[in-house]
């Protein structure tokens, strides 16, 4: 902030405004905000003209009020150079004291003078004028005022309300020199302004006084008049306490005050509990002093239920109900019926409230505000999507709050991201209103709006700013003026915007149109706006948050699931992946070429959603891969699995219990090893779904496989079983996403799983597609992954097989029969590769391995060789020194083949070779 020694003020700062510069970030946003409405007004800074109404009210309510607070702070401030001004709620000054009486021989007579008007558009920035338009206190220093009459001062405004509507009164503000400015002097305006609102108030009590005695002298009357009255009096405070309950009290008050609040005569009959009812009667009465008010009686019929006492004095007390001020030791006497009333039944009589029209508005609205904010409280949030949250607090505002509700949210934010520059990247998100003709921005539509606008004011003071009057808007006029008249002939006339906050971040503006009531916003409406907005901004950013972590969790679980599948032609494959709607889990699945043309298929599930269990996955997949690679047989590799995820769930546990656990680590899930040369399939299950085998000729099952525990449990046995796979056979591996659902029992889901799956001339694809869309939940809760498999198998032509002993001499004799199989197969020119190759391998077995010894070559996409052998010893490779004349054939080996390997059998061990035929 510019200063000019040690004076206050952002002198620079205004030059360059005055100049056409941008100043953001050097002046204070109400005041830049202030400056650009001024600007836009067309003010000039040497203008020193103002309006003048000489037709002050001394005998204005808030005059009254306020005089003897005035007075006060003429004592306080006792030869000081400061001004104390009193306006009204245009801006227009009521009075002045000042602290030094000698200052009015010195000072220019509009700032002596009441009847000058300061509101913002006449006088530019200053204390009063921008009070009134920010609606709180506010302080403007130096040269922060527009005016350059008021460079040398400083001044401390605040609005007076009146304490039951709500609404601005008037302004207090006191003025002094800049140089005299402290901090000390917010608290003193504080209670002045608080000592005047509770004199205003004090004057509502005195009238609703004269009524209640107006009341009391009609009801004296009737007593001594010749015609009586029907019914006898009771006191209604002892009816309430003694006869209704809780909930018919409170439904006697609201119903009472929505009949004072509608100002006229008027009866209605007020349904109680267990049968029982009550006849309030409304009418209007007048004070001594002229004041007009609405007095609300009580007919109470004689029945035997009610048990309500027949006093023979006068009941003592006034109901207690809000608004109206009964004063404590009055008594409540029965009133005369009006002719034509219903209260001339005979029954009980007595006073339940006495007051002012306006009065029982305002209790009504209040009541009414909060029903509505307890509504939002169960209508905003019900789901964690941000457009649809931003929605329900569009629906909650409509009708009851405003006529048409817009919102705009940064792009970020809709993707679930902070926005670095709200401003610059709102889009509209919601219009909605009581019809759908109105011309606002369509959703969709990117929004830029100017800093003059309410929009970006309640951005930049991160506080609601209320506009009471569009048409005096020029902030709001000056950002689309066409569109801006579009609006005003729609009858919209009055904006609160709010700006959606939640954890100190910008959400987007949420937007308040009034249309069809006349009445101008409130400051009363804005505090509701902005509580309606606060409550969903939280509810937003939940959303927000929770979209980020799903788009997190489901880009992370598709970067770990298989991108594509590995060719291979054991079987055809099919996969589906359906993230749940509530969140991303753990289920994933996999296809493995193994050795031998044999395949592996494996689909499993982690316990839990969201980042956790999406990483949980892919370690648990990683694993599995890598325990596959090891040509484990299936129940040995769920062993392995289980083990990894017990020291996973140790690890994730900690060592003590303030550790950040992230919960028990758990899965479930079925390996399959299919081998096409033997049509054999090997399959073991921890705690998983069993698969559904289709054979050829239509048949559907679900295969029966041991269970086994889930894994994680530890120390448990799984347990392999082998069955016979047909040829086109189809294996369809799901987990527990596809046939669980709250709405659905489990035996439905398998019904419809086995029609969907009872067509076996159906590819994989077609498969998948017609599970998913008979099976799978509308919404599903968890996550789908589905693998269909159909296999194949190996035609006998396509395998050579020899056995030999462990004779060193028939080392030749095989890789003669292989030539010539190789020959037979048309793959003359992987011979030489293929034989060197076999030879190694042979001569491997016969010196290191144990009879019987089988060899037997497979052409398939690729040409293996493997060697079998009885012993369970692997052979590994190693550096040779140059001086050894052995331990190089398997780098031999490692170097003709495209992977080579051990696996292990029951009976011992296959060393393995694959030989790309398109290498050969």
């Amino acid at each position: 902030m510019g200063v000019v020694g040690d004076r206050i003020g952002p002198v620079r700062s205004r030059d360059r405004f005055l100049q056409g510069e941008s100043v953001e970030g050097s002046v204070r946003s109400p005041i830049l905000s202030s400056w650009q409405r001024s600007r836009l007004l067309g003010l000039s800074p040497d203008q020193s003209e103002l309006p003048f109404k000489e037709d002050v009210d001394p005998d204005a309510a808030l005059l009254r009020a306020a005089e003897p607070v005035l007075d006060r702070l003429q004592v306080i401030f006792a030869g000081s150079r400061t001004n104390i001004s009193l306006a009204d709620g245009h801006g227009m000054v009521l009075a002045r004291r000042f602290g030094e009486k000698s200052m009015v021989r010195h000072l220019p007579p509009i700032q002596i003078v009441p009847g000058f008007v300061f509101a913002e558009q006449f006088a530019g920035t200053n204390g009063i004028g921008l009070t009134l338009a920010e609606r709180r206190l506010c302080q403007v220093y130096g040269a922060e005022h527009f005016a350059e009459r008021s460079q040398a001062s400083a001044c401390t405004a605040i609005p007076l309300r009146d304490q039951l509507s709500g609404h601005i009164e008037g302004v207090l503000c006191l003025g002094y020199p800049y140089t005299e400015a402290d901090p000390a002097l917010i608290p003193v305006v504080r209670k002045a302004a608080e000592a005047i609102e509770r004199r205003l108030m004090d004057q509502s009590s005195a009238r609703e006084h004269g009524l209640l005695q107006a009341y009391l002298d009609a009801a004296s009357l009737a007593r001594s008049s010749e015609y009586g009255i029907d019914g006898h009096p009771v006191g209604m405070v002892e009816f309430l306490q003694s006869e209704l309950e809780q909930s018919d009290q409170t439904t006697l008050k609201e119903r009472a005050t929505e009949l004072m609040s509608a100002d006229r005569r008027a009866v209605a009959e007020v349904p109680l509990s267990r049968g029982r009812w009550v006849t309030l009667v409304s009418r209007p009465v007048t004070s001594a002093s002229g004041v007009e008010g609405v007095v609300v009686e009580a007919l109470l019929p004689e029945d035997t239920e009610r048990h309500a006492p027949a006093p023979t004095h006068h009941p003592s007390g006034a109901a207690d109900a809000a608004p109206s001020v009964v004063p404590p030791g009055l008594r409540t006497h029965a009133a005369p019926a009006p002719a034509g009333d219903p209260g001339g039944r005979a029954g009980v009589r007595g006073l339940v409230l006495v007051g002012e029209p306006e009065v029982g508005k305002y209790a009504v609205a209040a009541r009414r505000r909060l029903e509505l904010l307890a509504e939002a409280s169960n209508r905003i949030g019900t789901t964690l999507d941000v457009s649809r949250t931003a929605w329900e607090l569009a629906e909650t505002a409509v009708p009851r709050l405003a006529d048409f509700v817009t919102i705009d949210l940064p792009e970020a934010v809709l993707r679930g991201e902070e926005s670095p520059h709200p401003t610059t990247e709102m889009h509209r998100t919601v219009v909605h209103g009581i019809r759908e003709d109105c011309p606002f921005y369509p959703v969709g539509e990117q929004v830029s709006l100017r800093p003059t606008t309410p929009h970006m004011r309640c951005i930049a003071t991160r506080q609601p700013v209320l506009e009471p009057d569009l048409k005096a808007a020029f902030g709001w006029l000056a950002q689309d003026p066409e569109h801006a008249e579009l609006l005003l002939a729609h009858n919209i006339h009055s904006l609160i915007t709010v700006p959606l906050l939640a954890r100190g971040a910008i959400l987007g503006v949420a937007s308040f149109y009034r249309s069809q009531d006349p009445a101008p916003y409130g400051d009363d409406d804005r505090s509701l706006a902005q509580e309606l907005a606060a409550r969903a901004a939280l509810c937003i950013d939940n959303a927000r948050r929770y979209t980020r972590e799903h788009t997190l969790a489901l880009s992370l679980q598709h970067s770990l699931l298989p991108r594509g599948l590995p060719e291979q032609s054991a079987v055809e494959v099919a996969h589906r992946y359906l993230p749940a709607e509530s969140g991303v889990g753990g289920d994933w699945f996999d296809v493995i070429p193994l050795s031998g043309t044999r395949v592996a298929l494996l689909v499993g599930d982690v316990v839990g959603h969201g980042l956790h269990a999406a990483a949980t996955m892919g370690r648990l997949r990683t694993a599995a891969r890598n325990f596959a690679e090891l040509e484990l047989a299936p129940d040995e590799l769920l062993t392995h699995l289980d083990n990894l995820m017990v020291r996973l769930d140790r690890e994730e546990g900690g060592d003590g219990p303030d550790s950040a656990s992230t919960g028990i680590v758990g899965a479930t899930c079925l390996y399959a090893i299919y081998d096409p040369t033997s049509q054999q399939c090997t399959l073991a299950r921890a705690g998983h779904p069993p698969p559904a085998l289709v054979l050829p000729d239509g048949g559907v099952s679900l295969l029966d496989l041991p269970a086994g525990p889930p894994l994680g449990l530890g120390g448990l046995p799984f347990e392999s079983v082998e069955i016979r796979l047909p040829e086109h056979s189809q294996l369809v591996l799901y987990t527990d996403g596809l046939i669980e659902d709250r709405h659905r029992d489990i035996d439905v889901a398998l019904d419809a799983l086995n029609r969907a799956l009872a067509h076996p001339d159906r590819a994989p694809e077609e498969t998948c597609r017609a599970v998913l869309d008979a099976v799978a939940p509308e919404h599903p809760a968890d996550d789908i992954a589905l693998l269909v498999a159909r296999t194949n198998a190996l035609p006998a032509d396509r395998i050579a097989t020899w056995d030999m002993a462990a004779d060193p001499a028939l080392v030749s004799e095989i890789r003669g029969a292989c030539v010539s199989q190789l020959n037979r197969w048309g793959l003359e020119e992987s011979a030489f590769a293929t034989e060197l190759l076999l030879s190694e391998l042979v001569t491997n077995a016969v010196r290191y391995g144990t009879a019987p010894i089988r060899v037997r070559l497979i052409h398939d996409r690729n040409l293996i060789c493997e060697v079998h052998d009885a012993s369970s010893s692997a052979p590994r490779m190693r550096q040779s020194a140059t001086t050894d004349e052995g331990g190089r054939g398997l780098f031999l080996v490692a170097q003709l083949a495209q992977a080579w390997g051990t696996r292990y059998t029951t009976d011992g061990k296959v060393i393995w070779a694959e030989c790309s035929l398109a290498a050969a």
